[in-house]
Order: C-alpha cells, then structure tokens, then sequence
C-alpha cells in the first residue's frame, strides 16, 4: 500500500534520491529546501507501507509581472520504477494542482517535458489535461528540446464567481502577492468545511 502525503523537510533526501534514481534533471538540496521552505503546501510524496519515498511532485509558484497572474510550475516530478503503472503520478501531480488552486489560486499550471518522454507526454496529455503551449528548443542541458504545457485551472476570478459572495472579501487583503502563501488560510477553511477541498 502506497499513501501520498504532504511532504516535510525530513523527506527531502529521500527525495533527492528518487530524482537521482529517475531523472537526469538533477537538484542540490539547497533547491528542494527552496521549495518546502516557499510553498509548503505543494510537496507530495508517495510512500510506501515501509516508509520509503517511491515517489514526488516539486512544485512551485510563480507571478507573471505584465499581467500579475499568479500560476503553478511543476519543477520535478518521479515515481520508482518498481512503482509505475499504480497511478501515483497522476495522485502526485492532483494533489499539487488543487494546493496551486485552493491555496493560491493558481490560473494555470506549467511544466516542461522532454520531446522524447513519451510516457510523461501521454500522462499529462491523456490523463491530467495539459495542452502544448510552445516548444522551447535545446531545454535541457543534453541539447534536447522541451514541450512547453499547460493546464487551465480555475483561478482566483472564477473561483470567486463560482462560490458566490463567501470569498470575495478575502482577496486583496495581503501584501505578499499572490504567490506569497499566506494569502487563503481562510479560504481553504471556508472550502475544507464545505466538502470541495
């Protein structure tokens, strides 16, 4: 049995051992630390009935500074082979996507994949939604290119639209920008009660 969690600062060197096992985009611990110590709430971890890390998502957020739409990135995502073909990577990647929404809603999410992962294409295709946004060439450090993608979330407007007056006086009360975290806690209460979180 594999359970998938928030992930905490004491995952993060099983973490870094799944990314090297994985992937050859490869992180120092001080770029892991970066992102559990900025957005807490979209690290996920599979782990196994042992206790072992099979699996991540790495995620963050980022704010586009010409229309200041706040948007999700997933920085890294990998589950162990002996792991595959369980769904984890989809629960992962879900778990991220509805913190990026409920959390910090999120307008969109992006991710790069390698031209060549056609089993990474086809889970976030077929599976997950994502659509090609643009292909950036020789993405990767070999020289390969990458798809550019996308998947359309909610977004704080639509949210706001959707849920009726509950959350509209909520959302220009921080100073951190959209990207800062601490902008929903009462948000999510209000959601987490309701049952849609």
């Amino acid at each position: 049995m594999v359970c998938i969690r928030k992930a905490t600062i004491d995952d993060l060197l099983q973490m870094q051992a799944c990314n090297l096992f994985c992937l050859p985009e490869n992180y120092q611990m001080k770029y892991y630390f970066y992102h559990i110590l900025s957005w807490p709430q979209l690290l996920y971890v599979a782990e196994d009935y042992n206790g072992k890390i099979v699996g991540y998502v790495l995620a963050k957020m980022e704010e586009e500074s010409s229309t200041a739409e706040c948007h999700g990135h997933i920085t890294s995502l990998a589950v162990l082979r002996t792991h595959r073909k369980l769904g984890l990577a989809t629960k992962l990647m879900t778990a991220a996507q509805n913190a990026m929404e409920l959390v910090f809603g999120a307008d969109h999410v992006a991710l790069h994949v390698r031209k060549s992962n056609r089993a990474a294409f086809n889970l976030y295709t077929e599976t997950l939604g994502y659509k090609i946004h643009d292909v950036e060439a020789k993405y990767y450090a070999d020289g390969e290119d990458a798809y550019d993608m996308r998947k359309q979330l909610m977004g704080k407007r639509d949210r706001i639209h959707n849920h009726g007056h509950s959350h509209s006086h909520h959302h220009h009360h921080h100073g951190g920008g959209c990207c800062s975290g601490e902008v929903k806690s009462s948000e999510v209460k209000a959601e987490s009660t309701t049952g849609s979180a």
